[in-house]
């Protein structure tokens, strides 16, 4: 039976560890953390195809340029002199144009429609977490961003996606038990979410039912002989497969470097915080259009409100003033949330691996026939982790794809 190593424990490592041991795999997952934390766990649980526009993209580099200098504002940039900085935000630059986001729009819509068939076929298949399937409305304040919203929607009508305009009036039929200030937005009817710590106590149970081993060790470097990998290594400790996995978030660019790939990425970290549903009881997830905040019901019981984009090197001390600076603007939109003083304790925050297009990493390199790499999704790995898992283990099996993969190569910067 051939062995697979699949280096990360987040949504798209088991993702993958789950296909592939369906598949017929022997599978081990390398997790420091045995795929208990991370990303995966603190997001906003958006599920859908609408999430297809890049993170590189011509309004998120006008308001990053606008936000740069707030200690509030949802996206930051720590200043620092490094090359890896440099480099990435240079290709972030040059990639953030509307030619990038017509290109990348469909392979994005596509791999989130992909996703979203597979969780209704996890929800089916095992169970053991809640898949919501109640839209998302995305709400404006201003003239400017409305309209261009609806000039988007357009957009995602012609890529087979439910769009449609909201007035205050609908807004309010939505959500009657909020008050909301917004002049319109656009509500996306068939977009799902799920509230990620269920999810991912569920899959991870259910791939270690199925036999896959998780060893609870950091992969360090690669092992090569004659152009091939024949194992990875966690310190003193070496791991033989033949074919490897490399979905291990913002750590999978140093250890792509260490053999002689170029996979560009940063880490942006991402701030989340939980309360009672009683304390903002909304029926459906938001999305607040000028301040990039995110609010979620969930599980029944809950809401999450998250936000902000923080390009800093992991283990950089976390900024209470992140989570008080999406809150307050949540307010600006629902002016009676009256949401606690947040402190550390309560608020989660996480580290997203960023590519330098906004576009995912998934497939095969030219370099080793053996090496399958899936991560640089930005904000979108847990809304696209059951798609990338299937395009990872049809790739390891060589077999044709369930979409075209070549808008995500890893080679692409090469």
């Amino acid at each position: 039976m051939k062995q697979v190593i699949v280096v990360g424990g987040g949504i798209i490592g088991l993702s993958s560890a789950y296909y592939l041991k369906q598949a017929g795999f022997e599978v081990t997952v390398l997790d420091p953390d045995g795929g208990r934390v991370g990303a995966s766990y603190g997001n906003a649980g958006f599920i859908g195809s609408s999430h297809y526009i890049p993170l590189s993209n011509p309004y998120a580099f006008s308001n990053a340029m606008r936000w740069m200098l707030s200690p509030t504002s949802p996206f930051y940039i720590q200043p620092r002199l490094s090359l890896k900085l440099i480099r990435w935000g240079l290709l972030f630059m040059r990639h953030a144009n509307a030619t990038h986001v017509d290109r990348m729009a469909k392979p994005l819509a596509d791999i989130g429609l992909l996703s979203q068939r597979l969780f209704e076929e996890w929800e089916k298949t095992f169970g053991g977490f809640s898949y919501d399937k109640l839209g998302l409305l995305n709400l404006y304040q201003t003239e400017k961003g409305l309209q261009s919203a609806i000039e988007e929607s357009k957009r995602a009508r012609s890529l087979g996606l439910d769009a449609v305009e909201v007035t205050p009036a609908e807004i309010r039929e939505l959500e009657p038990d909020v008050e909301i200030k917004a002049i319109g937005g656009v509500f996306m009817r068939s977009d799902a979410s799920t509230y990620p710590p269920r999810l991912m106590a569920t899959l991870l149970k259910v791939v270690k039912e199925q036999g896959v081993r998780i060893i609870e060790e950091r992969a360090t470097d690669f092992e090569i002989q004659k152009g091939h990998i024949v194992a990875v290594k966690c310190g003193d400790q070496r791991h033989e497969a033949d074919h490897f996995v490399l979905a291990s978030g913002v750590w999978a660019e140093d250890l792509a470097h260490s053999i002689g790939l170029s996979i560009p990425m940063h880490a942006g970290r991402g701030y989340s915080i939980t309360y009672p549903i009683e304390q903002l009881p909304l029926h459906h997830p938001l999305y607040l259009g000028e301040v990039s905040v995110a609010l979620t019901p969930m599980d029944g019981d809950k809401v999450r409100v998250g936000g902000t984009m923080e390009i800093v090197p992991v283990g950089t001390p976390p900024r209470i003033n992140r989570v008080k600076g999406f809150l307050s603007s949540a307010t600006r939109f629902i002016p009676n949330a009256n949401f606690p003083e947040p402190t550390f304790k309560e608020a989660w925050f996480g580290y997203r691996p960023c590519s330098a297009d906004g576009v995912p990493y998934i497939g095969r390199t030219r370099s080793f026939d053996n090496l399958v790499i899936a991560t640089g999704h930005s904000m979108l790995g847990f809304g696209l982790g059951p798609a990338t898992g299937k395009l990872v283990c049809e790739l390891v099996q060589n077999e044709p794809t369930s979409m075209d993969v070549t808008p995500f190569s890893p080679d692409r910067f090469r």
